[in-house]
């Protein structure tokens, strides 16, 4: 049930953003733009409490439910980036707004980005592992959470793949394109 409401969620963040960029720009309502934008994260809190009854009911604590706790994380950590980005994009398209700029790809700006993805990234798993550790904590059975353990463990493999690619930028950055 808790990965049918994963992707339920999924689905409803993206029309809540898609309804409240369609409100703002082709209906020229901001106020019920803003609205339906703030109204996509609701639909995270609706996934936690939905994942905090399953647990509470009895649930074994499996995958879905850790995928849940990593889906949080991310939206925290990346929701507000996204819906920006398809703002920016929204209004370029439909309402005469500047072009959006690229994203550089060489050079000390290249290496800035990637270090800031990384950060957002470290606090995704923040988050996630919050989430985790609660959950662990209301089972209060180590054999039975072994699955939300695990999560928290693959996670931190990834992120500290992620901080060595992040940060290689740094350290060796892309040069500068020669204009000529």
């Amino acid at each position: 049930m808790i990965g049918w409401l994963i992707i339920g969620c999924e689905i409803g963040f993206w029309v809540f953003v898609l309804g409240g960029l369609i409100t703002r720009y082709l209906l020229k309502q901001k106020k019920a733009g803003a609205l339906l934008l703030l109204l996509a994260p609701v639909v995270d809190l609706i996934l936690l409490a939905a994942t905090i009854i399953d647990i509470r009911q009895g649930a074994e604590a499996g995958f879905v439910h850790g995928l849940a706790a990593v889906y949080l994380g991310g939206t925290v950590a990346f929701g507000h980036r996204m819906i920006q980005w398809a703002d920016e994009r929204f209004a370029y398209r439909f309402a005469n707004g500047p072009k959006p700029e690229a994203k550089p790809k060489r050079g000390p700006a290249h290496a800035a980005r990637e270090r800031q993805g990384w950060y957002r990234h470290l606090l995704a798993w923040g988050v996630g592992c919050t989430l985790l550790a609660g959950m662990i904590l209301l089972i209060g059975d180590a054999e039975k959470s072994e699955a939300l353990q695990q999560w928290i463990i693959r996670w931190a493999l990834i992120l500290g793949i992620d901080f060595l690619i992040s940060f290689s930028y740094t350290a060796w950055p892309r040069p500068e394109s020669k204009k000529a």
